[in-house]
């Protein structure tokens, strides 16, 4: 009978241990679950970190491609301002020569106009002259 109450002694010190590794297991199954949870969490909160990051560098190289492309429109509207005050400039110019050698044709036809009716009257008296000196003779 000693032997049955040494071996119930044994199996119910079993039973203890049994229960004691069983609860540790759990207890270390439920503080793995906790941590991996905890990283899991620090994972989705260092992923959301880094979204947002992205997304605020998305919004800064955008805000700053708009502002240079706004800077280039202006530049090539200014050159293009310029442009047209120098062709402007230039037609203006032009137009006055054009203007100017317009009075001078206008001036030189009146001249030549001028000049061909004196030819005309010089002409008229010469062969008026000319018939003179021939009924004379």
């Amino acid at each position: 009978m000693e032997r049955d109450t040494v071996v119930k002694e044994v199996v119910e010190a079993l039973k203890i241990f049994s229960r004691d590794i069983r609860t540790q297991i759990d207890e270390m199954g439920s503080q793995l679950r906790a941590e991996i949870q905890d990283t899991a969490n620090q994972l989705r909160a260092e992923i959301q970190d880094t979204a947002n990051q992205l997304r605020a560098e998305m919004q800064d190289t955008a805000n700053q491609l708009r502002a240079e492309m706004h800077e280039t429109a202006n530049q090539l509207r200014a050159e293009m301002q310029q442009f047209r005050a120098e062709v402007n400039e230039r037609f203006d110019r032009l137009e006055q020569k054009f203007a100017g050698l317009r009075v001078e044709l206008t001036e030189t036809q009146e001249t030549v106009h001028f000049l061909a009716s004196k030819t005309i009257q010089h002409e008229k008296k010469l062969h008026h002259l000319a018939k003179q000196l021939e009924s004379i003779r």
